[in-house]
């Protein structure tokens, strides 16, 4: 199957696998990718929509929010570990 001929990536609104995307219209996820390991397909929305704690570590970033980040990784450091196929891995990847 073709990457432009899978109906997934159409109906994401994404360019191709494993390409992460911003949804700001959806109600509760922030992103959506439809991620491909081998021949397994699966659509994923992941994030928190308007999360403020999101984002890549700023210059003068607080404590607090440096241990908000270690911890969001601590407790999903399972569902990270998963890969490609968890909202975990996408959401730390993206977001954190």
């Amino acid at each position: 199957m073709a990457e432009s001929k899978d109906s997934r990536l159409a109906r994401a609104g994404v360019v191709g696998y494993n390409k992460p995307k911003r949804t700001p219209s959806h109600p509760k996820k922030s992103h959506i990718v439809v991620a491909k390991v081998g021949d397994t397909i699966k659509t994923i929305r992941f994030g928190e929509q308007g999360a403020k704690t999101a984002g890549s570590p700023q210059a003068g970033e607080s404590d607090a929010m440096k241990k908000k980040r270690a911890s969001f990784k601590a407790r999903h450091a399972k569902n990270i570990d998963k890969g490609k196929m968890s909202a975990a891995f996408w959401a730390d990847k993206v977001k954190w």
